[in-house]
């Protein structure tokens, strides 16, 4: 239907902007060129209404308070240059090592302490086929920022259509052999944030995923979940599942996808029924995480409450970890070369 923008706050004297797309439907996705986050994501339910479902801040201040910077969620934001927890900060790569930040323990998490979540993208409405609104965000990542090796020119493209699909395009083509995950941050709770996301039924089509050691890093072993309690191929209640594991979920499942072909990965609805998630991608991989370590401080400015178990996010990239997992599906990609991907998460 419409792309609108507008002045969202001020970083190191450059303009932050926000931009609104919207479909015939009513949904509405907000997203700043600040880390290519979406602050605010509004859905039709059935029977009626509108419904905020997204953590995030109405206020660009918002992401900078210091509950906000103390507890580094991440609402919403475009993660990169790799997504998740790199062990011990170093990788290996053509037979040379790099150093990356420590900032989770001993490991390297997001891309480091400036990664591309803190940075001002370049942004652009397009036209895309099919799509009530779109937005194109770009960003060069300088060789050797944050330790990592190759200048990479990057693009992620939003583009809503009347399905009430949000798709998300990553591309990014480096000059150099580098490590290469991208995802997007986004909590969600489909109740509209009046519970936890504990009665939340959750479904994932896969029975592996990878084990992580004591300090969150992948391992690179694929365990098998038959039987287990967060085997979840038939739809389980995320409460039950974690009274049965004693924790909350940080999971990365695995999906058999050697061509990248865009498939369905899960489905998560409501108590009530009125909402659901559906996620497509092409990617191997995806963090299910029910917002464990989440601050009870945090709220929107209008007083809705985040915080521990307050929302979900369904994070889709390559193996965290990968460049230290030998064979890791696609974790490294080639001067030259495209590293390209596509999430889809449609609301019904």
């Amino acid at each position: 239907m419409s792309t609108t923008k507008s002045n969202f706050g001020n970083y190191n004297d450059i303009a932050v902007e926000q931009y609104t797309l919207s479909n015939d439907n009513g949904m509405e996705v907000k997203i700043m060129n600040y880390g290519a986050t979406i602050t605010s994501l509004k859905v039709p339910v059935k029977g009626g209404g509108i419904r905020e479902v997204a953590c995030g801040f109405d206020t660009f201040e918002g992401y900078f308070a210091e509950d906000y910077k103390n507890n580094a969620p991440y609402f919403g934001c475009t993660v990169g240059r790799y997504c998740s927890q790199i062990k011990d900060a170093k990788f290996t790569l053509n037979g040379k090592e790099y150093s990356l930040a420590d900032n989770c323990g001993p490991n390297n998490l997001h891309g480091g302490a400036v990664g591309f979540d803190k940075k001002i993208w370049s942004s652009e409405e397009v036209n895309i086929d099919g799509a009530s609104a779109a937005l194109k965000m770009r960003l060069t990542s300088e060789s050797l920022e944050e330790g990592y090796p190759g200048n990479v020119e990057v693009s992620v493209t939003f583009s809503l259509n009347n399905n009430n699909e949000l798709s998300i395009d990553y591309l990014a083509t480096p000059d150099a052999d580098t490590p290469l995950s991208l995802t997007n941050h986004t909590y969600f709770n489909l109740s509209g944030f009046s519970e936890t996301v504990e009665n939340h039924m959750a479904q994932v089509n896969t029975n592996t995923r990878l084990e992580t050691d004591d300090t969150g890093a992948a391992t690179g072993v694929i365990l098998n979940l038959d039987g287990k309690a967060d085997d979840l191929r038939t739809g389980k209640r995320i409460a039950d599942v974690h009274a049965a594991m004693g924790d909350g979920f940080e999971h990365f499942y695995v999906f058999d996808n050697p061509n990248s072909d865009l498939q369905q990965t899960a489905i998560v609805s409501n108590p009530s029924g009125d909402l659901s998630l559906e996620v497509f991608t092409t990617e191997p991989c995806m963090l299910l995480y029910t917002g464990k370590y989440t601050s009870d401080d945090l709220k929107r400015e209008d007083g809705t409450q985040f915080g521990k178990y307050r929302g979900f996010c369904c994070e889709t990239h390559r193996y965290p970890n990968g460049p230290n997992i030998e064979n890791s599906p696609g974790s490294i990609t080639k001067a030259g070369e495209t590293f390209k991907t596509t999430t889809i998460f449609k609301f019904k």
